[in-house]
């Protein structure tokens, strides 16, 4: 079993930067398609992007392209986001979990949910 944290949320202005990170337990972090989802208040949980084991390679949903971009260091079992040119829409709580399914897994092949970290992007 996996647990994982996420951290890096916080209050930003539109066009802000943020990082976020989640860290994870365990020995086989390195075996793990890892991916970010976000849900912003009264919406469904929605895909963000998934990184491979290695990560060489990536996949991001189509509206995520281009300001969002997923990394991991396996020494430090740690898989980032990083968000560029902020908001207001972007405004949800960010979840990081274990791919079951590879790169385009959907959200039922998701396991091992982390608790979320906030992001508010004001306008």
């Amino acid at each position: 079993q996996v647990q994982l944290v996420e951290s890096g949320g916080g209050l930003v202005q539109a066009g802000d930067s943020l990082r976020l990170s989640c860290a994870a337990s365990g020995r086989t972090f390195s075996s793990y398609t890892m991916g970010w989802f976000r849900q912003a208040p009264g919406k469904e949980r929605e895909f963000v992007a998934a990184i491979s084991t290695s990560g060489v390679y990536t996949y991001y949903a189509d509206s995520m392209k281009g300001r969002f971009t997923i990394s991991r260091d396996n020494a430090k079992k740690t898989v980032y986001l990083q968000m560029i040119s902020l908001k207001p829409e972007d405004t949800a709580v960010y979840y990081c979990a274990v791919s079951t399914g590879g790169l385009r897994a959907t959200l039922v092949q998701y396991a091992y949910w982390g608790q979320g970290t906030q992001v508010t992007v004001s306008s």
